[in-house]
């Protein structure tokens, strides 16, 4: 027997509008399962989370860095599941993840969440395209990062997003986005550019905001890093709650949070609860 739907549902995912009460926009210096831990059931409408991708290396740029290294690839998909499995538990039934990974481990990522939400609440594998980047002689040159979309229930909004048509037929007009996002990365020279590396653009956060949290509803990024996510819910209306545990990540976060409003107050980093 299937499920009734709640009477107060609406019957089209993509007109949900978030009604719980909103979390306080927050910045924290804090480890993702730490602070997930601290948070109630339910109270989240997105999670985007961009983590390190177990490159093996350090990350580094003039502003800050971080090592982006496990002693081996199950170590890696331990911490990350752990983490994953209690910001599943956050998410309104509504509700989406967007994992943000590479080829290093999209596979087995994919699976971990095929685990944790079942196939079944897989909604899209996103291909954000980018372009810049070398290459080489012993293989295609790797110019995207995977975006994993999995969904809490059948019930979830999305609000397709809309880019301008290509083709000559179209001219003029706009067309439904693909699973292909052509987003340009950040050039040295980009003005968005805040010395954080891996720093992600924020015409593609906004584009995943809009398409998968209801206008007013609450973002978090667990992973933060320079604070792109929280800067693109905050221009668009959205709450936001985002964490680090680099503290000069979140200083470039706060400040760039900062000169987006007057309201400073909301901006604080703290420790976590």
């Amino acid at each position: 027997m299937s499920t009734p739907r709640c009477p107060h549902q609406p019957p089209r995912a993509r007109h949900l509008i978030s009604t719980a009460p909103p979390l306080q926009s927050t910045l924290r210096t804090c480890d993702w399962l730490k602070l997930a831990r601290s948070l109630p059931d339910g109270c989240l409408d997105l999670i985007y989370v961009d983590p390190p991708f177990n490159t093996g290396v350090r990350k580094s740029l003039r502003a800050a860095g971080y090592d982006d290294r496990w002693p081996d690839l199950p170590a890696y998909l331990d911490w990350i599941g752990l983490r994953l499995a209690e910001s599943r538990r956050l998410l309104k039934d509504s509700g989406s993840l967007l994992l943000h990974c590479d080829w290093r481990a999209v596979h087995h990522l994919r699976l971990l969440l095929d685990e944790l939400f079942t196939p079944d609440r897989f909604v899209n594998h996103l291909v954000w395209r980018y372009g810049l980047g070398g290459s080489s002689p012993r293989r295609f040159a790797r110019k995207h990062d995977d975006i994993l979309f999995y969904s809490k229930t059948k019930q979830y909004f999305f609000e397709p997003p809309l880019i301008p048509a290509e083709s000559q037929r179209l001219a003029g007009q706009m067309k439904k986005a693909t699973d292909v996002l052509d987003v340009p990365s950040l050039n040295n020279m980009a003005t968005e550019r805040s010395g954080y590396p891996t720093q992600k653009p924020e015409a593609l956060l906004r584009l995943l905001i809009q398409a998968a949290c209801p206008p007013a509803g609450a973002v978090a990024d667990f992973c933060c890093g320079s604070g792109t996510t929280l800067v693109a819910a905050k221009r668009l209306g959205r709450h936001y709650l985002g964490c680090d545990t680099n503290p000069a990540a979140v200083k470039i976060a706060r400040a760039r949070l900062r000169r987006t409003t007057t309201e400073e107050s909301v901006f604080e980093s703290t420790d976590c609860p």
